[in-house]
């Protein structure tokens, strides 16, 4: 769109203030016209919202949605800016939906800024069938052969939507989001993208790009993508968001001995993390499919069994990263990296 001031054409930008609705889960957009390029969030204006609508807060106040990170527009191009903002009462107190303020906090703290904690995000989600809400490449009404050859596949009886998955990957890559890899998932209809590796608060503003933006390309192609845990039940693989996490210590000579230290400060923390990393996760960490029991905490070496694994080559290297295997893939982001960090660096038994 273009707007004439003073007699000079200027382009208008389409600004997307993305945000979280009042489930945890859904994601709310709106745009607005700005008169020229903006590339600090703190130069951005604020906007309200009827929280009413989004199941936030009664009707009588709006909302006021802050700017917090910008992001490139893979829709509109040129420049026009994502812009991923958190929400907060008229009065300036976050709602209790916003779930970004407290992870900026411990993020924020010196203590943890000074271990520059790094995330790899590894997010499940299973696309459906928009009318019937059934899995892609999934007969109506039946079942694909069982699972074996669909994991990291090819071809049309095997793999199931990845003109939606490479247009998503590629939107993530224009919006400057860190996506690290895609792949097809144990379950047909079932795919993963990485996000990573991250530091501190931009993991979780980086998730949630790249969440809404898979909706985006979904709702383009027709198709309804999921992040329940466990969309199918039975004998299939479920959905989750397995997150690798280092700090400055474990990435030093040495830290093999701060990541154990680490595991078992998690370990005595195992019902509160639980508690925190997603709805129905139940449903999913039975011990079977490639996890731990969601009751007991393990840990171990190239164990993907377990709540947490180590990988071989930190083992060797003596220093590294670990993977929380725990965290459902309808998790938020800033919750479950907030905890970790505050649980490792922060917290002392």
């Amino acid at each position: 769109m273009w707007a004439v001031s003073a007699g000079i054409f200027t382009v208008n930008l389409f600004w997307i203030y993305c945000r979280i609705g009042g489930s945890g889960m859904d994601l709310r957009s709106k745009a607005r016209t700005l008169p020229g390029p903006v590339t600090d969030p703190s130069k951005l204006p604020k906007w309200n919202y009827d929280g009413s609508s989004t199941g936030q807060a009664p009707g009588e106040d709006s909302e006021v949605i802050l700017p917090q990170a910008i992001f490139k527009d893979p829709f509109r191009k040129g420049n026009n800016i994502l812009v991923m903002c958190d929400c907060y009462t008229p009065a300036g107190v976050p709602i209790p939906t916003n779930k970004r303020y407290n992870a900026a906090k411990i993020f924020s703290n010196p203590d943890v800024a000074k271990e520059e904690p790094w995330y790899g995000i590894e997010q499940e989600y299973t696309l459906l069938q928009k009318d019937i809400n059934w899995p892609l490449g999934w007969p109506v009404g039946g079942f694909p052969g069982p699972q074996g050859p669909y994991y990291c596949s090819i071809g049309a009886d095997k793999s199931f939507g990845r003109d939606i998955v490479d247009a998503h990957y590629k939107a993530c890559l224009f919006a400057g989001v860190n996506i690290s890899g895609i792949n097809g998932e144990v379950m047909p209809g079932q795919w993963e993208f990485q996000v990573g590796p991250t530091v501190g608060i931009s993991a979780g503003d980086q998730v949630w790009v790249a969440r809404y933006l898979l909706e985006r390309i979904t709702e383009i192609a027709g198709v309804v993508v999921t992040f329940d845990p466990k969309p199918i039940p039975g004998d299939w693989n479920g959905a989750g968001a397995h997150t690798n996490y280092s700090t400055e210590s474990m990435r030093k000579d040495g830290g093999f001995k701060v990541i154990v230290d680490a595991v078992e400060k998690l370990k005595l923390k195992h019902k509160e993390h639980i508690a925190a990393y997603g709805e129905g996760n139940e449903r999913r960490l039975t011990g079977k499919h490639e996890t731990a029991d969601i009751n007991t905490f393990s840990w171990g070496v190239a164990n993907r069994g377990a709540s947490v694994r180590v990988g071989r080559e930190t083992e060797q290297n003596g220093k590294g990263y670990f993977e929380d295997r725990r965290p459902a893939s309808n998790m938020d982001p800033y919750v479950v990296t907030s905890m970790i960090a505050e649980t490792t660096i922060l917290w002392k038994p």
